[in-house]
This record gives C-alpha cells, structure tokens and sequence, in this order.
C-alpha cells in the first residue's frame, strides 16, 4: 500500500541550538521510499551523519531563532499483518551482534517490579505466544491517557500508574520482553488511523531471527506503519534531539493511505 506523509514543525530557538532530525522515513525491505522531502525555513542548515549507513535517516540541523521544517514523503509499505504466534526465541548465543543490546535494561526501560511481573506472571507460555500475552495485559490494563507522563517517566513509573502514551506502553512491553530473554526496541513510525495523528512509538522483537512490530496501544495497524528510526528506547528515537532550548509553536503530522488513483499514477 502507497502511504502519504506530511509533517510540519514550526520552533523558536531562542540561542543557537544543535538539533537531531529523525524525520525522514528508512528505506527498508518492507518499505520503498517512492519519493521524500525535507524542507527547512528560517535561520537554519542542514548536514548529514558522519559514517551513517543508507539505512540511517537522522541528519543535524544548526538552528537559531524561528524556523519551519516540512517533510514530506511517499512511501510503499509491503508489509503484511504481522503473525508472532508461535515464533520462537533463538538462543542468547546464537543473538547477532547488533540484537544483543536489546536484551539490556535501558534509561526508560527498567524497574525490579515490572521485570518480577513478567517472570511471575506472564512466562506461563513463550516465544511470540509469550508477547501477545504482555501486550494484551498492558492494552487491558493500562489507560491511555495524553499527559499523563512527561520526559522523565520510565517504565516502572508507567507500570504504577496503569497509564500514559504511546511511548509509556512501549517502554512496559520493552521491559517485560528484556526480563524474560526476548530482544525488543523501540520504534518511531507514521501511523496511518492514528488518532489524534502525531509520531507513535511501537515495539520491535526479536523472533524467528527477525524483527517484529507490535503496538501494545492497538492504535495504528502495523501493516501500515512507516518506519522512522529504532533505538533502546524513547531517548534513542526521538524526532528532535535538541542540545540548547527550543520553543513549539505548532506541529502538524499527517500519514494516510493514498487513494487508488494515486497509487496508479
């Protein structure tokens, strides 16, 4: 399916900033970028990663004072609805290398109790089965409930309050799968059907000797969603990594399913 994708950023940097894009979407095999572009106005350049793979999207902006970012992008997704029933966990042994870092407990993802909780209470199955099993809990359990949490809280924080956002729901599942051996990380995505539209975070796992995408939120259907950029967990994947201040004045973010006619042109 051809997916649209708009996204504007509208930001006073009121002191000359270093910034950290990761707007752009991943060329991946699943997805083909069709065409994109990122736009910047305002007293602000743009410059590529040292040493980036093709895969790695994120580009460094120099900014100060008012500044516009608009990308903008079409993109083929060929995923399907992703099936993690049954699949298995390999080995620690048999983990390649750059998968080993995610069986670590991370900044955000972390906390005795959630880690108990998911030794305890949700290992009476395995595998893919064993990940159903933990977000079905959360989506059950938790409340989605937009500011409920800010920049600082963890996983163990989200686990007490039974709720939070998309990234808070992210970092429980992230936590659970750690404890018991299963490899996951943090994902940034457009999200056709998301609702109110904004960037959405998501789980990847490691199962069958590949990445899987789970939202524990049921929000977006991940057969539709675009991938942005992976990491350990929410300070990995952020659209903006700003080192200075930054003011929002507005911020728009759009991703839909191109109509028929679209996609045949």
């Amino acid at each position: 399916m051809r997916i649209q994708i708009d996204a504007r950023l509208d930001y006073n940097f009121p002191q000359p900033a270093d910034v950290l894009l990761a707007l752009k979407a991943r060329p991946l095999a699943d997805q083909t970028i069709v065409s994109d572009s990122l736009d910047i106005q305002g007293d602000a350049d743009l410059g590529f990663l040292v040493d980036a793979d093709e895969a790695d999207t994120r580009c460094w902006m120099a900014a100060a004072g008012p500044v516009s970012i608009h990308y903008k992008a079409t993109v083929d997704v060929s995923r399907g609805p992703v099936q993690i029933a049954g699949k298995y966990v390999p080995p620690r042994v048999q983990l390649p290398a750059d998968v080993i870092t995610y069986l670590m407990p991370s900044h955000y993802c972390c906390g005795a109790d959630v880690e108990a909780f998911a030794r305890n209470e949700l290992s009476d199955v395995q595998g893919g089965d064993q990940v159903l099993k933990m977000a079905e809990w959360i989506f059950n359990n938790f409340q989605y409930v937009p500011g409920a949490s800010d920049a600082d809280t963890t996983a163990a924080d989200t686990f007490a309050a039974r709720q939070g956002v998309c990234r808070d729901y992210a970092h429980v599942l992230i936590s659970f799968c750690r404890a018991v051996g299963i490899p996951a990380r943090m994902v940034s995505a457009y999200a056709p059907g998301l609702n109110p539209p904004d960037f959405h975070a998501i789980v990847d796992v490691w199962l069958d000797g590949q990445w899987h995408l789970v939202d524990p939120t049921r929000m977006a259907p991940t057969e539709k969603l675009v991938r942005i950029i992976c990491g350990r967990d929410a300070a990995d994947i952020s659209f903006m990594t700003i080192f200075g201040e930054a003011e929002l004045i507005s911020q728009s973010v759009s991703a839909f399913e191109a109509p028929e006619e679209v996609k045949a042109a």
